[in-house]
């Protein structure tokens, strides 16, 4: 990996601590701001679980799996040669993933604070590293379906 590469990974981890340092010194646990009725709504909560709650008070499970992850991508990164996209994608899965362990580490829990009614359904709150993983793996999957489809 270059220096640029880890220097985005901790971009975006800065990022994600910022975003979640304000909500938590600007809000109150529960408490929730409107910004596009019914749709989107800025909500301070905390998670000591996966989505949905799955795996609740598992904190050294999630420390330890995400951890493994990123040592995984990283090297990964280091032995192969990947496309342009599918390094990103590993980029902002590793970075999402220390985000939320600094969480796990500091707190025992996530903070979150995106909130969205989707079709009337109230979608599990989430964060910024949240945003990094499920955008990493798309553009992974995405990229190795495309480069499978090259070869074919």
């Amino acid at each position: 990996m270059k220096i640029r590469d880890n220097l985005f990974i901790i971009l975006l981890i800065v990022i994600d601590q910022l975003t979640k340092l304000y909500i938590s010194s600007v809000m109150t646990l529960g408490q929730s701001i409107r910004v596009i009725t019914d749709f989107f709504y800025i909500t301070y909560a905390r998670n000591t679980g996966a989505a949905f709650s799955i795996l609740e008070g598992q904190k050294y499970f999630f420390i330890a799996s995400a951890l493994l992850a990123v040592a995984a991508i990283i090297w990964y990164l280091n032995k192969n040669s990947c496309s342009f996209w599918e390094k990103l994608g590993l980029m902002l899965i590793a970075s999402g993933a220390v985000g939320n362990v600094i969480d796990r580490i500091r707190f025992s829990e996530v903070i979150d604070f995106l909130d969205f009614y989707i079709f009337g359904y109230d979608f599990p709150i989430f964060n910024f590293a949240d945003c990094c993983i499920t955008v990493g793996a798309a553009i992974v999957v995405l990229s190795v379906l495309l480069e499978r489809k090259k070869e074919a």
